[in-house]
């Protein structure tokens, strides 16, 4: 081999390590650059299956429980929850006058279909008094299709609560809870017959604790829950956790409102049952006053007036005094008065406290008897 030959070889063998190592770099460099979308999929596939063996395993250790307990609690507590059904007879003026002269009267049936809960084995029944009030006649299903003439125990119109009792023995009978302790974001079930649904169970939460001012009256105050309550719910139960009432469901606010709806305290609903049971009505505190909310900011209750001879004006309690505590309590508005002078014991003295001419007074009444 000569040089010039030689030479040749040798640039062939140059050229060829310089095409090797241009492959070798372009192979290099389309690997770096594919190499973290390679690794990101296989990290995502990773997570991925992680997150899967994570839902898994909440599934089975954590939310499977959770949602056993919405069936549960509908298997505890829908047998309780009644359909109640009440008809009325419209007469017109013609109607009333053939009836006092003996003669047959038309007249128009309005049904209004509510809901109830059973609260006592024995037939005992709660629902709102705005479902059978001023009924001719009242009938309760129970769950197991048997249908009942029920009987108006009492009611009290200013709670919005009725007592029904239907003859029949051993019934499931759901439990009071304690609205008091009841607190904001705490998990609730409506269950009621909205538009005649019989048993539909809905959840949310407690949105709002004493809320007044929903309906014009003095004495209601409710629970607000999100949990959806319509035509048809009024008298079922809010439940909790438990599966124990703390709410009479009742009103739904405004026809605009969504997930606005609001039930009455179980702890009221239980005082009003248990009167009505004991005594056929509701008694309630009453000192004679007249009264309003102070115009300066300060806190309290401007007394307006007395009436003469009440527990109020025997105890000495004038108009212009400003009510600022009662039971040591504080008051800090007329309808939050209102509903502590209900809920005292009839006979009772309890110390009420007021500012009279700038300087501070306690006054003992005892609570007389709300005329009926």
């Amino acid at each position: 081999m000569n040089a010039h030959d030689f030479e040749q070889t040798e640039h062939r063998t140059a050229a060829r390590w310089r095409t090797a190592l241009l492959f070798v770099g372009f192979v290099l460099l389309v690997g770096l650059i594919a190499w973290p979308s390679f690794i990101g999929r296989i990290h995502y596939a990773r997570t991925r299956a992680e997150l899967a063996a994570m839902a898994d395993a909440a599934a089975g250790a954590e939310l499977a429980p959770v949602a056993k307990l919405f069936t549960t609690l509908a298997r505890l507590v829908g047998p309780t929850v009644v359909n109640v059904t009440a008809d009325r007879r419209l007469r017109s003026f013609a109607d009333e006058v053939a009836a006092l002269r003996g003669l047959p009267s038309g007249g128009v049936t309005d049904k209004s279909i509510g809901s109830g809960v059973i609260v006592e084995s024995s037939g005992v029944i709660v629902t709102n008094y705005h479902v059978v009030a001023r009924a001719d006649r009242i009938a309760v299903t129970l769950a197991d299709g048997r249908r009942f003439a029920a009987r108006l125990v009492g009611a009290d119109a200013g709670t919005d609560l009725a007592v029904l009792k239907i003859d029949a023995k051993n019934l499931p009978a759901a439990a009071w809870g304690d609205s008091d302790a009841i607190e904001v974001g705490e998990m609730v079930w409506a269950i009621g017959n909205p538009f005649g649904l019989d048993r539909t169970l809905t959840y949310g939460i407690v949105s709002g604790v004493g809320r007044r001012g929903v309906v014009n009256d003095p004495l209601q105050e409710f629970l607000q829950t999100d949990a959806a309550i319509n035509p048809g719910n009024s008298g079922g139960p809010l439940i909790d956790v438990n599966g124990r009432i703390i709410g009479i469901t009742t009103a739904i606010a405004g026809g605009d409102a969504r997930g606005i709806g609001f039930a009455i305290p179980s702890n009221t609903a239980r005082e009003v049952t248990t009167a009505i049971l004991q005594l056929g009505h509701v008694e309630r505190g009453y000192i004679g006053l007249a009264l309003r909310g102070t115009t300066d900011g300060t806190r309290g209750v401007l007394v307006m007036a007395t009436e003469p001879g009440a527990p109020g004006d025997q105890a000495g309690i004038k108009p212009r005094d400003v009510i600022v505590g009662f039971d040591d309590d504080p008051v800090a508005s007329p309808a939050e008065l209102v509903l502590m002078l209900t809920r005292a014991d009839v006979g009772t003295d309890v110390p009420i406290e007021i500012i009279r001419d700038g300087k501070p007074l306690v006054l003992n009444v005892e609570i007389g008897r709300r005329p009926r």
